[in-house]
């Protein structure tokens, strides 16, 4: 099913992201968990894929695994370091895969590689006008920044980057992980200020130890609010204790956000089935 007529059947959705093995040797453990996953009948689940292709050859197969379980499945798409003809091909293998949904991300650009060059995409806008050229059925989404996009120059520019990316046929976004809702809201006020109007899925990261929250930081640059700090301080040498606390602290950010009207959440999981069904049992009642 496409996500975007999941969107406009439901008010309030929660949907998931998982990531495939960096090996042939995980590869078994990771497709259990990401089954474990899907069976907690999320919205839609997500699978990433790999800058450079790194982990892209698991991407299709496990999101066919997502929709043996009975749950619609997205997979991500990186172009910044594959070549255009390594990206046809893999959206190729998408459609034939019988995938309806793509997520399409430049993703990080790799130390040392020069631009522009014919062989290589710059842009997630090129990548959605290839998607939308060689599978034009499909439903695709795109990242936001809620934080700014760290190659931004100003939040004014990086959101006028959205707006064409929608225009060229994204059907939905989905943001970054963010911490305070208040950056959210402010964020989501401006995109529509600014004309788009698809569904915005807010992305919430629950974090379960204090070495998560600081690569969080590292990758993302976004804020750590000060009870998330003081959360860490308190518990973060108890795994257990920590654990509990992250799944709480992301489960207040959704039960506020679904409170203040915005009801589609993207939960990254970090193939952890517990923290996603932890999150989902203290939303049942809400659900």
């Amino acid at each position: 099913m496409k996500i975007s007529e999941i969107l406009k059947s439901e008010p309030i959705t929660i949907s998931m992201e998982v990531f495939p093995p960096k090996s042939d040797v995980k590869l078994d453990s990771v497709r259990a968990t990401v089954r474990e996953i899907a069976r907690l009948k999320p919205a839609f689940v997500s699978c990433t894929y790999g800058a450079g292709g790194g982990t892209s050859r698991y991407t299709v197969e496990i999101s066919q695994d997502i929709m043996e379980e009975g749950v619609a499945s997205m997979a991500h798409l990186t172009c910044i370091s594959s070549t255009r003809d390594s990206v046809h091909e893999q959206i190729a293998r998408i459609k034939e895969a019988g995938i309806q949904n793509i997520l399409a991300l430049r993703g990080d650009i790799p130390a040392g590689m020069d631009f522009p060059s014919p062989r290589y995409y710059e842009h997630a806008i090129q990548l959605v006008e290839e998607i939308r050229k060689d599978y034009p059925e499909a439903c695709i989404g795109g990242a936001c920044y809620p934080e700014k996009h760290p190659d931004a120059f100003n939040k004014d520019e990086d959101i006028r980057h959205i707006k064409e990316k929608v225009d060229a046929g994204c059907d939905f976004l989905t943001t970054q992980m963010f911490f305070n809702n208040s950056i959210y809201y402010n964020y989501l006020y401006r995109l529509r200020e600014a004309g788009v109007t698809v569904p915005i899925l807010a992305g919430i990261m629950p974090v379960t130890s204090r070495r998560q929250m600081e690569r969080s930081i590292q990758l993302s640059g976004c804020v750590i609010p000060p009870e998330l700090t003081a959360l860490a301080d308190r518990f973060g040498d108890s795994p257990e204790a920590m654990q509990q606390a992250g799944i709480l602290y992301a489960s207040h950010q959704i039960i506020d956000l679904i409170a203040n009207g915005c009801g589609h959440i993207h939960v990254y999981t970090m193939n952890k089935p517990e923290v996603a069904a932890g999150i989902l049992n203290n939303l049942k009642g809400i659900l």
